[in-house]
């Protein structure tokens, strides 16, 4: 073969390596690109350090380990204030606790209340690294989301457990929220993992120790009294007569509507009328047709014999708001009525879509709030709380309107959240100072929850709400419950205190056996 023929086959399988080559590199660009883009996509899903997205869903949850507020702007000044703290405090001489509440609600009333238990979870934060003395350890706040009605508890129990292992040093939960399904698993499964929580807002019974004897969430206490405490301080306050009362409730219910259901139920024990349910749509922060039933009981209510006056509600918030609105059209507008409930009844304090006018057709609105800044000022009991500490609380948020401490974002005081979210961080605070060891930084994770027994006596947390001062099972004793008003006017009237014993609790606030 000649010279010029091989050069010419040569030249031919050049250009068809080069063809081979030039194919398998634009198939590997297109594989490469294609996994590339499934990776860029799997690193989309974060939306912050310890937050993100999970798979099928475009809801952040988790841990916020950095100034984060999940795209809620109500929240911003306030989450920049506690990334500012956090970022000032020397590692290695801090503990962390976690906030617990579901940032990413929609609903307005929900978020309002958020924004308070937060700020008043970072005002306790600043007051134990500023204004204690110099007590350690120090405090970082972080955000944690379980999501708007607590779907993805699970993988954030899950980072909360490894939080505590590490340089973060994990030794409390704080908030935790409403009393619903979710939010219960949630904290058995901390608890079961030995993570201590401090419970704000939580009122069910089944939610708590010592319910039927038994302690199923081990390293829990709670700054709120039961259903339970709330309708013996409700009754001991309205002399709720069994035969002049209807009791309305929600069907199946959740851990808070069951157990006030139940609380409500033995009030009026003998009554002549036949409760009345209603089925709220399984997010009961949804309208859903409610409404409708609500129009028909009301002419239940004025079926009633004349010397009937008063309703217990035993519901959320967004239904009884519902059936406030639907009493304000009922046919008997000459009849006066009182319809009395659970702290849910704070979430109305400035709700806008609620009917004030029902407030002057012969319709009282009163319910057992959580806290309320009025509570002590006039009129207070010697004992079972004090005016200071709410002059203490008021002088803190003076200071927060600007740099250092602020600001902090719109503050409201009577819905009673800011209160309860300082109160419960204060408590925590508490257990952490009390189980580390003379000399140490860091307590030991399962001291923590060891100290609630112990907060009694001289040792009780002077909360803003009133003393807390827990029983063996981490329950408060004889906590103060304040009794409000919704007014005509918009927002709320404080208008007694009341006590789960009939009385306040004695100097020394000790349980008995």
């Amino acid at each position: 073969m000649g010279s010029r023929a091989v050069r010419w086959l040569r030249d031919v399988w050049q250009i068809r390596l080069y063809r081979y080559v030039a194919l398998l590199v634009a198939a590997a660009l297109v594989a490469g690109g294609f996994f590339g883009i499934r990776a860029l996509a799997r690193e989309d899903r974060s939306c912050a350090a310890g937050v993100d997205r999970p798979e099928g869903d475009d809801e952040c949850v988790g841990v916020a380990t950095e100034a984060y507020d999940f795209g809620q702007g109500r929240l911003r000044e306030v989450v920049r204030a506690i990334g500012r703290e956090n970022d000032r405090l020397k590692a290695g001489s801090y503990v962390t606790v976690a906030l617990m509440l579901p940032y990413t609600a929609s609903n307005p009333s929900t978020v309002s209340d958020i924004l308070h238990e937060t700020q008043g979870a970072y005002l306790a934060q600043w007051q134990a690294n500023h204004d204690s003395n110099g007590q350690s350890p120090a405090i970082r706040l972080v955000l944690a989301n379980p999501g708007a009605t607590g779907d993805y508890w699970q993988p954030m129990v899950d980072r909360l457990e490894r939080m505590t292992k590490g340089t973060d040093r994990l030794r409390a939960v704080v908030g935790v929220g409403m009393s619903t399904d979710n939010n219960k698993a949630a904290v058995q499964e901390l608890t079961r993992r030995g993570i201590p929580v401090v419970g704000s807002s939580i009122t069910a019974d089944d939610l708590a120790n010592g319910h039927r004897g038994g302690d199923p969430f081990p390293g829990l206490a709670r700054v709120s009294p039961t259903n339970t405490d709330q309708a013996r301080a409700l009754a001991s306050f309205a002399k709720v007569s069994a035969g002049r009362a209807l009791l309305v409730y929600d069907k199946p219910g959740d851990p808070y509507t069951r157990t006030l259901q139940t609380s409500f139920a033995k009030l009026i024990e003998g009554s002549p009328y036949e409760p009345q349910p209603f089925t709220p749509p399984a997010d009961r922060s949804q309208e859903g047709t409610t409404a409708n039933t609500f129009r028909q009981i009301t002419h239940l209510v004025c079926d009633t014999s004349p010397e009937t006056d008063t309703i217990l509600f035993a519901g959320r918030h967004t239904q009884l708001r519902q059936f406030i609105n639907a009493l304000g059209q009922r046919g008997c507008q000459e009849r006066r009525f009182t319809l009395l409930t659970g702290d849910e009844g704070s979430y109305l304090t400035h709700e806008e879509d609620l009917d004030r006018g029902a407030l002057k057709r012969n319709l009282s609105v009163r319910y057992t709030s959580l806290a309320h800044p009025d509570a002590w000022l006039r009129g207070a009991p010697a004992t079972g709380g004090s005016s200071k500490d709410t002059r203490d609380l008021k002088g803190l948020l003076s200071r927060a309107e600007r740099d250092p401490v602020g600001p902090l974002g719109p503050v409201g005081l009577d819905d009673g959240q800011l209160i309860i979210g300082y109160d419960a961080t204060l408590v925590a605070v508490h257990g952490i100072r009390e189980a580390t060891p003379d000399g140490g930084v860091v307590p030991p994770l399962a001291d923590v929850g060891l100290q609630w027994p112990q907060v009694k006596g001289s040792l009780r947390v002077n909360g803003v709400s009133g003393w807390i001062c827990l029983d063996v099972h981490g329950n408060p004793y004889d906590k103060a419950v304040p009794i409000v008003e919704l007014t005509a006017q918009g927002g709320s009237r404080f208008v007694k205190i009341a006590w789960p014993e009939g009385k306040p609790p004695g100097k020394e606030c000790l349980p008995p056996s």
